[in-house]
């Protein structure tokens, strides 16, 4: 298998403009996640629509391409920044044993075994035309040190998944599997939960697809993308890591970035 990371990085953000270029001990956050993404992945490509940002890039010695500022998702940035790289006669040869790696660009603490975890999910070595896995995402278990509000809380996906296939079956923002005749204060000492990380690693030939695919009613009720990839029968292998990521979303996470790199860094 090929592996290509990319990193959407858009400039625009409700809830914290620039993010990407903002300063994380004098380093920008972009700078960070390109810096873990390369200690995985020999070919790493930043996609983003701001010069600002293609510019901040260039100056590190990153790759980076230039991207539409009209796409709905990363994933859809993650599609034209590949082909962008490539070209037809590539992808004629190339498609379906390459995998897209789709890094965010806001977690700039990234691990070089996460990604790795999410490279592990497609076999080497498999029978017929294609590779098993379409994609693969990340989960991480709850541990004891979690609270019921961290379990229930409906900004962190729950995912259930085969231990025998290693693929999910479901994800949710409600609490999954419900145990009935079970006090709620008694789930996570009684069950294994597990976190969906937001991360994920595509068969080139598959990101082409779902990027052509109408929203599903699973996706539309719970507001999660890959439902509607479940829905379309597209496999999802689950790589397990208990690494928890630290995204920044607002200049609070920021701040708390900082503090744990000058603890952790």
């Amino acid at each position: 298998m090929k592996y290509i990371g990319i990193i959407p990085a858009r400039y625009a953000s409700t809830r914290f403009p620039g993010k990407p270029l903002a300063d994380l001990c004098h380093k920008s956050v972009i700078h960070r996640v390109y810096e873990q993404a390369v200690k995985a992945l020999d070919t790493v490509v930043v996609a983003t629509d701001d010069e600002r940002i293609y510019d901040a890039v260039e100056a590190f010695g990153g790759k980076v391409v230039m991207t539409r500022p009209d796409h709905r998702c990363g994933t859809e940035r993650c599609l034209e920044a590949y082909m962008a790289i490539t070209t037809p006669t590539w992808r004629e040869q190339n498609d379906t044993d390459t995998v897209i790696v789709n890094i965010q660009g806001d977690e700039p603490f990234v691990q070089p075994e996460q990604i790795r975890a999410l490279m592990e999910c497609f076999p080497e070595d498999y029978e017929g035309e294609h590779c098993p896995t379409d994609i693969a995402t990340l989960v991480c278990p709850f541990t004891k040190e979690d609270t019921l509000a961290d379990l229930e809380n409906p900004n962190t996906p729950k995912v259930a998944w085969s231990k025998e296939t290693g693929e999910a079956l479901l994800f949710s923002r409600s609490v999954i599997p419900y145990m009935r005749n079970v006090p709620r204060e008694e789930w996570l000492s009684r069950g294994q939960y597990y976190r969906h990380i937001g991360m994920y690693a595509y068969r080139a030939d598959v990101l082409q697809r779902i990027t052509q695919m109408a929203p599903t009613p699973l996706e539309q009720a719970e507001s999660l993308e890959q439902l509607r990839w479940l829905e379309n029968g597209l496999r999802i292998r689950v790589g397990v890591t208990n690494t928890r990521t630290i995204g920044i979303d607002t200049p609070e996470d920021l701040e708390k970035a900082i503090e744990w790199y000058k603890m952790n860094g």
